[in-house]
């Protein structure tokens, strides 16, 4: 009997023991504060409505009416009318969508973003324009963004659309790789190749219409930047090849081709609070489609004793500046105040009035009344030199732009 008994308590005592077992097993299976913080899928929608209203004192041309691009000013003397216009605009409308989504490489990072702006076969109208298409994953992006001989941090806080003239500006459909990513950074990359040319005198000559462009490289870029906390200095390159072909069947053979390049240094320097004063100088020859506003990349020239080949081209080069100074007089009010040019060495048969140097210059007072709300003011001025007409012209705007900002994530911790 007491053997018995000695046996149920013991049996009841192994049965407690394996429930307080089995009870902190299922303590310790709940989440952990490790996995409470596992990064989830994160989706976040932005964007903002823009109308700007305004008063040109000169005349542009009218597909960019609500825009300062000294390249699109008058070639000669009331080449677009009456000076004098009012315009109203919306195109700088913007919409956007940014992703981020875990994988056991990383963070997959994803962008699509479009305006309202008209470029192109569009320029002139409010209509969908994509701007980014891009993703990356650790140290490789490919899609179209940012080119990395560009600098976007240098562009100021001002409320015209198309920005400095002599900044380095272009979107490209591109391959890149990141081998250093953060503050500090280095980005080398392959980029969709393009190029544009000014026959000039020659434009009328029935053998350049078999004159075809040839693109048999990718465009090469890179950028190095050095982040600290009074700011950054950057330094980019860019080397690219530019051909045409003549398939035309008479006695000349106009193909050719030239190697373009270019040097771009920017730097963000941090004053006083929040202030910032942004800079860029580069110099190359035959990258104008990079530029924000620039004219052809090659331009023709003679070739004197050459039956076959009498006319060639050469990469024309360029120089361009920006210098602006962003201030914040509070919370509630904000100024920009700069200046931009750029200048192009002409090739010798370019028209009489072919675009040689342009500058541009605002400065502005900007109001935020509450959050995601701005309303300001700017004035503006571009000028347009042409190449040896002796032909110059000014452009004054007085600008006013309202701005609502939206942003939200949709998914996400």
């Amino acid at each position: 009997m007491t053997r018995t008994i000695w046996r149920i308590r013991t049996l009841g005592l192994c049965v407690a023991v394996l429930a307080c077992s089995s009870v902190g097993f299922t303590q310790t299976s709940e989440p952990t504060s490790t996995q409470l913080k596992t990064p989830k899928p994160k989706l976040d929608i932005y964007g903002f409505a823009q109308m700007d209203a305004g008063y040109d004192f000169k005349q542009v041309h009218p597909d960019w009416f609500d825009v300062v691009r000294p390249v699109k000013l008058p070639s000669f003397a009331n080449e677009f009318g009456a000076d004098g216009n009012t315009y109203f605009s919306v195109r700088q409308t913007r919409f956007g969508a940014k992703a981020e989504v875990p994988t056991s490489a990383g963070t997959l990072k994803t962008i699509f973003e479009f305006e309202l702006f008209g470029t192109g076969s569009d320029a002139g109208q409010t209509t969908f324009r994509l701007r980014h298409a891009y993703g990356e994953l650790g140290q490789f992006g490919a899609g179209q963004t940012w080119s990395p001989f560009m600098d976007i941090d240098v562009f100021p806080n001002s409320v015209e659309y198309w920005g400095p003239n002599g900044m380095v500006f272009f979107r490209n459909v591109q391959f890149r790789w990141m081998p250093v990513q953060g503050e500090s950074r280095v980005t080398l990359a392959l980029e969709r190749p393009g190029a544009s040319a000014d026959q000039g005198v020659y434009a009328g000559r029935i053998e350049l219409q078999d004159v075809n462009p040839h693109f048999p490289m990718p465009d090469i870029s890179g950028e190095a930047r050095l982040g600290r906390k009074w700011g950054y200095v950057e330094a980019a390159g860019m080397l690219r090849r530019i051909k045409w072909v003549d398939n035309g069947t008479d006695q000349f053979d106009l193909s050719g081709g030239v190697w373009g390049w270019g040097v771009n240094f920017s730097s963000n320097l941090k004053v006083y609070k929040k202030d910032v004063v942004k800079l860029q100088l580069v110099y190359g020859e035959g990258i104008q489609n990079y530029m924000n506003d620039a004219p052809a990349d090659v331009g023709a020239k003679p070739n004197p004793g050459n039956s076959v080949t009498p006319v060639t081209g050469e990469a024309l080069p360029l120089l361009g500046i920006v210098a602006f100074y962003d201030h914040y007089w509070g919370e509630k009010f904000s100024s920009t105040v700069g200046y931009s040019r750029l200048d192009i060495d002409n090739s010798e048969s370019q028209a009489n009035n072919a675009f040689r140097a342009g500058q541009y210059a605002v400065t502005n007072l900007l109001y935020y009344p509450v959050k995601d709300v701005m309303v300001g003011a700017e004035f503006q001025w571009g000028h347009r030199k042409n190449f040896r007409d002796g032909f110059s012209v000014p452009d004054y705007r007085i600008q006013f732009s309202f701005k609502y900002n939206f942003s939200f994530q949709v998914l996400g911790n």
